[in-house]
């Protein structure tokens, strides 16, 4: 039962550690678990939240949800979404950010010998963009749950003016 649900998931964790492993030795592999665990970790709190929309839906909405999500957050934003970033902060095509973040210059540097920007040194320039962008995020989320209209409050004399602003 537990090879039948997780079994997927188990290969593409070994074949992940198996590519740490052969890219970058075993320091790549101590990287890749750690930041595993951490993934893991800080998933719990979005399968709350699924599990609660996925209540909702029929088995096949479930599958096609659990799918798309899992490839968007785990392929999307942590793959794909920061490549995006360095290739349009940097001006390089796709093919060179990937590259970029393949090949780092030697010993950590920022700056490759010809001067070239490195990846970290791009992603974290765009930091201001990215930061910006995930609070107005955080504010939409905010604004639209403090504005929404409640059966029960819990601060009463707050939340109802704001209800009635939001509408």
């Amino acid at each position: 039962m537990v090879l039948r649900i997780f079994g997927l998931s188990f290969a593409v964790t070994v074949i992940s550690i198996i590519v740490a492993a052969l890219y970058g030795g075993p320091q790549a592999v101590l990287l890749v678990v750690i930041l595993s665990i951490l993934e893991i970790s800080l998933s719990f709190d979005n399968a709350v939240i699924n599990a609660t929309v996925l209540r909702r839906m029929s088995e096949f909405w479930q599958k096609i949800f659990l799918t798309v999500g899992i490839v968007i957050a785990v392929f999307g934003m942590r793959l794909v979404f920061p490549l995006v970033i360095v290739w349009l902060a940097s001006g390089l095509g796709p093919v060179a950010a990937l590259d970029l973040a393949l090949n780092p210059p030697a010993d950590g540097a920022a700056y490759f010998p010809d001067g070239s920007a490195s990846y970290e040194t791009l992603l974290t320039d765009a930091h201001p963009q990215i930061a910006a962008f995930g609070g107005m995020f955080l504010l939409m989320l905010f604004l639209g749950f403090i504005l929404e209209e409640r059966e029960i409050t819990w601060l009463s004399w707050l939340e109802k003016p704001l209800a009635r602003a939001g509408k």
